[in-house]
């Protein structure tokens, strides 16, 4: 939650009423956005991989954090997102293969 707000004040650097609520709602705005990519890719994982809702969650928390690091992470969350399940995928097939806990 910190990097979201630090995130939100860099571009309130200049400290006007204006800028501060237009700040507010271009924050809210990402927030948004970025929250429903989150649903929406947690959906299609969970049933697309058969990965633990737990590691799902970590992952997607792993690429929100990456994603509020950049100057667009409306942008580079559903990419952040896709690499970290993608990689979480593998991790399971690897752990099922070699017969390995992999609890749902």
């Amino acid at each position: 939650m910190k990097l979201k707000q630090s995130n939100c004040d860099r571009e309130n650097a200049d400290g006007g009423i204006f800028s501060r609520r237009a700040g507010l709602k271009t924050c809210q705005k990402l927030l948004s956005q970025i929250s429903r990519a989150r649903a929406a890719i947690f959906a299609e994982a969970r049933d697309a991989f058969k990965v633990q809702d737990q590691l799902l969650r970590l992952a997607l928390n792993e690429a929100e954090a990456l994603a509020w690091q950049t100057l667009y992470p409306q942008l580079m969350f559903p990419a952040l997102a896709t690499e970290k399940i993608r990689g979480l995928a593998d991790w399971n097939s690897r752990q099922q293969r070699l017969g390995g806990p992999v609890r749902h």
